[in-house]
């Protein structure tokens, strides 16, 4: 390629930046605005934007620019992936009964897929009709004007097994999840998100403190991913549950994997140092980065210069906090 047609190239990729940076920092239409309101991370751009940032994305795609044409197209590439929809899908596919000496219910099998992502992104719950139910008053106390359209399967006082009251209350609790989550207060709630993660990381915790770790660690690993979904405008929820597996890497004698964790959970706290798992997450890592060879002095570093800012308080260790959480 010549000279002239490599300016040219690198000019047309510069317009194109700038067409996607002005699409990611405008209002949505109406039309966007009646639609279920699905996690769109390019409005948190425009968010970030507004705060000032708007001076450094100008800077970026400036004609006078020195980033090459390669790296232009990555951020182009960049650009419109930050604008995709990101929202989840509920399935319910299969149920099953649950008979006990002296209680007999309906499991329902929730799938929760990804829009555009393979059956490996997917989380697999179960849930029984009172637990749907209960999710459903404690939303009716913190959003009953938002939830005052929202109809609830009722129970009947008879046939409640048979195949098609089990089969229209799947189509039920399908629909009540998908318009649920198509309202952001409610899928951004600790009731909605606890509906969905508790009853798994209740038995995970369970598992680490009777010292299951292999347990434990199956369930977190599993619990994680849809927790990271289900929390994208609060990275900072899901640092228990990376600390957790922290832990549980640690106590299996797996360091590698527990540093690589541990390193998650830290780029959560970089600006949240006043977080109660900030130091033990600290401590924690420069013994795994001893152990494994790595830098642990910048982590050092860290610790000296929180100690230096803070009263000295009694600080648990990391695995202390980790067996407090989810105690009845």
């Amino acid at each position: 390629m010549d000279q002239d047609s490599h300016c040219t190239a690198e000019r047309e990729l510069l317009e194109a930046v700038s067409r996607i940076t002005t699409f990611s920092t405008t209002s949505p239409s109406d039309k966007e605005e009646n639609q279920p309101k699905a996690e769109i991370s390019c409005h948190l751009r425009k968010e970030n934007l507004e705060k000032g940032d708007l001076q450094d994305s100008n800077a970026t795609i400036s004609p006078h620019s020195s980033m090459t044409t390669k790296e232009l197209q990555e951020y182009w590439r960049n650009e419109k992936s930050q604008c995709r929809q990101v929202k989840l899908l509920f399935e319910i596919p299969s149920t099953r009964i649950v008979e006990h000496h002296l209680s007999k219910y309906v499991m329902y099998k929730i799938i929760i897929l990804q829009t555009g992502s393979f059956d490996s992104n997917k989380s697999v719950i179960e849930r029984r009709y009172s637990d749907f139910e209960k999710l459903h008053r404690n939303l009716l106390e913190e959003f009953s004007e938002e939830m005052e359209d929202v109809t609830f399967p009722k129970k009947t006082l008879t046939g409640n097994f048979t195949e098609e009251i089990i089969n229209e209350r799947k189509l039920a609790f399908k629909d009540y999840l998908r318009l649920l989550y198509s309202m952001k207060c409610i899928r951004r709630s600790k009731k909605f998100i606890d509906f969905l993660t508790r009853p798994e990381l209740q038995e995970a915790y369970g598992c680490l403190r009777g010292g299951q770790y292999t347990k434990a660690l199956e369930i977190l690993l599993e619990v994680i991913g849809l927790q990271e979904r289900l929390t994208r405008g609060n990275p900072v929820s899901i640092v228990p549950t990376l600390c957790a597996i922290v832990v549980c890497h640690k106590d299996l004698e797996n360091p590698a994997s527990a540093f690589e964790y541990g390193e998650k959970a830290l780029s959560r706290l970089h600006v949240h140092s006043s977080h109660r798992y900030y130091i033990p997450l600290l401590e924690t890592m420069i013994t795994l980065a001893y152990e494994l060879g790595k830098d642990f002095l910048s982590l050092q570093e860290k610790l000296e210069e929180w100690k230096t800012k803070k009263d000295p308080v009694r600080v648990f260790t990391l695995k202390e906090l980790a067996v407090r959480e989810y105690v009845q």
